[in-house]
């Protein structure tokens, strides 16, 4: 059976979708949290401190999905894309980053690396953030214009049925973590193929050159 098939259940460890919860709380403020969380039927995280800051696998893919759902509900399909597309952002800088430590990414002579080998290297090391320590799977591939991140298992859009891509969270996350691991600069960052609208992974073109 493929890796982005609907079987299960298949989870995030708690650490992430506490960053998840915060990043949300931060972007939503308190009142809006506390709809959205009603809307998923998620009030059991309204104290969004409650998850252990551990590495265990317990925040479900459909807990993940039903947030995202929820936002877009609440705001609306375009301004609720936008909004978690922020809370993608916000959850690297919040704390995803905070696994670079654990992979040894550190420890690479990053600063001596030409631009395209640093590039890949930094998207690797963040691809296996996911595939060693959630459910989630990564693969990575390009062409001569664009990095490629295949996720093959998609927490983010899980079970959901949409007309258009909606794993705004993951291109959030993604290109913030390229932001960071770029020393700074922007690159494009765009869903092409979404499990969610029927394609068989979820697909984010990456520009290997920067837009700034």
């Amino acid at each position: 059976m493929p890796t982005g098939s609907l079987e299960g259940p298949f989870f995030y460890p708690n650490r992430m979708g506490r960053i998840i919860l915060a990043s949300m709380k931060k972007e939503l403020g308190v009142d809006h949290l506390t709809e959205v969380l009603r809307v998923a039927g998620q009030t059991q995280l309204a104290n969004t401190g409650a998850l252990p800051a551990n590495l265990d696998k317990r925040f479900p893919f459909e807990t993940v999905s039903a947030l995202q759902a929820a936002t877009e509900q609440v705001y609306g399909a375009r301004a609720g894309r936008n909004m978690n597309y922020r809370i993608g952002r916000g959850t690297f800088e919040l704390g995803l980053k905070d696994f670079d430590p654990i992979l040894g990414i550190a420890d690479m002579p990053m600063r001596l690396m030409p631009f395209g080998m640093k590039f890949r290297v930094g998207l690797d090391v963040f691809a296996r953030v996911f595939n060693q320590f959630s459910d989630q799977v990564v693969k990575l591939s390009e062409t001569d214009t664009h990095h490629l991140w295949v996720i093959e298992r998609c927490p983010v859009c899980w079970k959901r049925q949409t007309d258009e891509p909606c794993c705004q969270l993951a291109g959030g996350l993604l290109e913030e973590s390229i932001f960071w691991g770029m020393g700074n600069r922007r690159f494009e960052v765009k869903e092409t193929q979404c499990i969610a609208r029927g394609d068989a992974t979820c697909n984010f073109e990456i520009g290997k050159q920067p837009v700034d």
